[in-house]
């Protein structure tokens, strides 16, 4: 089976429509390849690829004002597929959906996500709206 690396043009065709104003935030969920595998047959663990993604992607990603606003390193499934495990964990913001869609239109970022397309096995990326925090559980604020 093949995991999810990229997003199909239809959903992103639905993610641009979506341009509501203000930030976005995208949880990450990323499992890697234990080699890397890249076209030209270049060697690396997954682990060095998505290194080399984070390191070459990070002028653009700044540039355009996102950050990462939370990571945390996956410890245990409690509720979910037993087998399913992540290697990184983390949510980064956008300022704004336009922002995002310019990152990955930047040519530097297009040669960067070669390092993620080679290294990633499977991944998740969950669009967000950011919303003040509620007393509890179960309570979306206004």
């Amino acid at each position: 089976m093949t995991g999810h690396v990229d997003p199909t043009k239809e959903v992103f065709a639905q993610f641009r429509e979506n341009d509501r104003e203000g930030p976005i935030h995208m949880l990450n969920l990323v499992r890697l390849k234990p080699r890397a595998t890249y076209p030209d047959g270049h060697a690396a663990t997954g682990a060095e690829a998505y290194a080399a993604y984070g390191r070459d992607s990070l002028p653009v990603f700044s540039r355009l004002g996102g950050k990462v606003v939370w990571q945390g390193g996956f410890e245990l499934m409690l509720i979910g597929p037993q087998q399913e495990h992540w290697d990184h964990v983390f949510i980064a913001e956008y300022p704004s959906v336009a922002a995002f869609v310019e990152m990955i239109r930047d040519p530097v970022y297009r040669e960067a996500v070669k390092h993620r397309q080679a290294a990633v096995d499977d991944s998740r990326l969950i669009r967000l709206k950011p919303m003040p925090v509620g007393d509890g559980f179960g309570q979306i604020p206004e």
